[in-house]
């Protein structure tokens, strides 16, 4: 039996990487035969009722140069005034950056200033490093703004302890 199943694995492999080199070969009939307007080497253009559209190279946004950071946005404070910071804000604006997906295992909270947020959610996918995007201010050395659900969270990267929170930051 064990002969049985090597072969029946090498022929399955086989024909996966046969399958997988037929699919990177381009298909001309979908891709409109590379020429101008996708056109055909045949001349016709097309392809039927059945052809895909057409898709043309874009070479993106003219005119459009993404924010320039605000002057001293990485100025840092050494020091922190615990009492400057320590507020629960509701935001002046929501903004819309894409759906949000909290750590495995863990379900959405409101948190607070004061409150230790875990560290699952301080993993890369959930810190805001161009939080001037969002109107959030300077945080002091040690402390980012972090994601958690429609909301914008500074804390503590050496303890996850919350310092401020803005409610309600994205849509």
């Amino acid at each position: 039996m064990t002969g049985h199943l090597k072969l029946a694995l090498t022929v399955a492999a086989s024909l996966a990487l046969i399958g997988g080199a037929a699919a990177a070969q381009p298909d001309r009939d979908r891709q409109g035969g590379g020429g101008p307007g996708g056109q055909q080497a045949h001349g016709r253009q097309g392809g039927g009722a059945h052809a895909a559209p057409q898709a043309e190279p874009h070479a993106g946004p003219r005119g459009y140069s993404r924010p320039a950071p605000p002057q001293g946005w990485n100025a840092r404070p050494k020091t922190v005034d615990r009492g400057s910071y320590q507020h629960n804000f509701q935001a002046a604006r929501a903004y819309s950056v894409g759906p949000y997906h909290p750590p495995r295992g863990w379900t959405a909270r409101r948190w607070t200033f004061g409150e230790i947020l875990p560290r699952a959610y301080w993993r890369s996918q959930y810190i805001l490093s161009d939080y001037w995007l969002f109107g959030l201010e300077v945080p002091p050395v040690g402390f980012e703004w972090v994601r958690s659900g429609s909301d914008a969270l500074m804390i503590n990267v050496a303890t996850g302890e919350i310092l401020q929170v803005e409610y309600g930051a994205f849509a």
